[in-house]
């Protein structure tokens, strides 16, 4: 069953959702990558302030090509998830919800997942260019000297995702591969 949500999230939607259902997202995302994961993550332990507020809101890890003349946005695929997994459970420790990504998750990222109620989304790597015609703004809101890495606020209209790990634990890549 398809489920169609809105953001910002909330602990009540988080818990409906279930591992392996299609979801469409609309709303607000942000985006950042490795390198501003890396300084979110020095923000929140120096106590600084940064763009945005973590709370209820879904982190995208894209790092999209430049726009071509008339585009919203380049080809907007997702990057590996694992990546950010040293920094994820302080972000989710201040109140991020979702994420969406490709490819497993480490231990503690999914333990933290369940100590905060959040969920992690996968969305086809491959398809960048179909996912960008689901995203109608985009801009720029941190880190602008990260290029493609840069912080970016999107605007998303039925964005497709799937659950691969719920709110619970319950892992798709560790489903699939044990009926393998």
């Amino acid at each position: 069953m398809d489920k169609h949500i809105t953001t910002p999230l909330n602990e009540e939607i988080v818990k409906t959702l279930s591992v392996g259902e299609n979801v469409y997202i609309t709303g607000t995302i942000y985006t950042a990558r490795d390198a501003a994961h890396k300084r979110i993550y020095e923000m929140l332990i120096s106590g600084q302030q940064f763009p945005f507020n973590l709370s209820n809101n879904i982190i995208y890890y894209l790092g999209p090509t430049p726009a071509r003349e008339g585009q919203i946005i380049g080809s907007a695929g997702p990057t590996t998830s694992s990546r950010m997994d040293k920094y994820t459970p302080l972000l989710l420790d201040h109140g991020l919800k979702g994420m969406i990504g490709k490819g497993k998750r480490s231990k503690e990222v999914i333990d933290s997942m369940v100590k905060n109620k959040s969920v992690y989304f996968a969305a086809v790597g491959g398809a960048g260019a179909l996912l960008s015609k689901k995203i109608k703004s985009s801009k720029v809101i941190a880190f602008d000297d990260l290029g493609t890495e840069a912080i970016r606020e999107l605007y998303v209209e039925d964005f497709p995702v799937i659950v691969v790990i719920d709110s619970r634990g319950n892992n798709l890549y560790e489903i699939v591969s044990q009926s393998c």
